[in-house]
């Protein structure tokens, strides 16, 4: 996949790619990491049993696959410790 092929709404969206090893077209294509930038949350979700990151993001954003944006207003060593009910969730701004 190159990087012009990405979604526009892929968190791949405008990353650089590279080949980590010279071996020729087939050499898998890796996209360089993505710097997240803090973001001011538009608003805050408390997590309730049940909840997914895609369901949050289909009922926030009207996309389940941008799932990410959650995940990364967020951090957390795994997504599983974002929806232990109770805690508060930043949902981001879509811009």
């Amino acid at each position: 996949m190159a990087a012009r092929d990405v979604s526009r709404s892929s968190r791949h969206h405008g990353l650089a790619t590279y080949r980590p090893h010279d071996d020729g077209p087939d050499s898998p294509l890796l996209f360089h990491p993505r710097l997240v930038a803090p973001t001011e949350p538009a608003l805050v979700h408390r997590v309730e049993a049940g909840d997914r990151l895609d369901l949050l993001a289909a009922r926030y954003f009207g996309d389940p696959f941008q799932y990410w944006r959650i995940a990364d207003a967020n951090p957390a060593l795994s997504p599983d410790e974002l929806l232990e009910p109770g805690r508060l969730l930043a949902i981001p701004r879509v811009t």
